[in-house]
């Protein structure tokens, strides 16, 4: 397994706060309070746990626009991304759905974060937002514009809940053209969609297209299916699986801990 920007420990544990709709979006409660109270949370059982690192998602913001964010779902995500800096002292990602690659960077560079996730970095996709294209190039220099060249981007391959617009594209010119021309810092893997599972043929084939890209499985990992993606895999983006009753729960995230601690690099 290569070496993960930023995290020392490999294989490494991000922990995902799934964030409940925010201000402006169609599913938003009413009350500020709900998504604060919920990070602060998860952000506990992550850290009591051990995770390695967090990453916070709109996740709740569906229907997602398939460009930028709304004003309101950025403002709100940086008060929150705020707050998570000075709760969770491990490196701290952002991904703000359904492809705002740009509010990303700009909220990681407001709050101190280190990381961003992009969904569609290279290439085009089709999915429920309709057509959603690759941001590279704006990107790569808006990061350089505002001086947030240590803001790693981790860019996902074959991402879920879309399907490739050109045919014949396949996973391996995905990975390669993100990780060769795109600038990725780390490439991620995922299943069809939220919670399901990846396939661990999909990372060999992304790891012989760009052998030596950072692998991160980015869906639907178990304890139980985790040694399917070693050696190759350098982390793993957990959410749904370090749930109990809906919620972040510390021991499910110490037992994925414990089982990555068996691992030898």
């Amino acid at each position: 397994m290569n070496k993960l920007p930023l995290f020392p420990r490999l294989p490494s544990l991000i922990g995902v706060v799934h964030l409940p709709a925010l201000p402006g979006s169609p599913r938003y409660s009413g009350k500020n309070g709900d998504a604060r109270s919920l990070l602060r949370r998860d952000l506990q059982a992550l850290k009591s746990g051990g995770a390695h690192g967090v990453i916070l998602e709109n996740f709740g913001d569906t229907p997602f626009l398939a460009g930028a964010a709304a004003p309101s779902t950025i403002a709100s995500l940086t008060a929150l991304a705020a707050e998570a800096r000075q709760l969770f002292p491990g490196p701290l990602g952002i991904n703000l759905l359904r492809n705002d690659g740009i509010g990303a960077m700009a909220i990681a560079q407001a709050v101190g974060a280190d990381f961003i996730r992009v969904n569609v970095l290279v290439g085009a996709r089709v999915a429920d937002q309709g057509l959603i294209t690759g941001i590279a190039e704006k990107l790569l220099r808006f990061r350089r514009e505002i001086g947030a060249e240590k803001i790693r981007i981790f860019a996902d391959v074959d991402v879920k809940h879309s399907a490739p617009l050109a045919a014949g594209y396949t996973i391996e010119d995905e990975a390669r053209d993100a990780w060769e021309r795109g600038g990725a810092d780390a490439l991620i893997l995922s299943g069809c969609g939220t919670g399901h599972g990846t396939d661990p043929e999909h990372l060999r084939r992304a790891h012989s297209a760009a052998p030596r890209a950072p692998l991160l499985i980015g869906s639907g990992t178990t304890l139980e299916t985790l040694g399917s993606f070693l050696p190759e895999a350098s982390g793993f983006i957990v959410g749904t699986a370090l749930k109990k009753e809906g919620k972040l729960n510390a021991g499910l995230v110490r037992s994925f801990v414990r089982s990555l601690s068996r691992v030898k690099a």
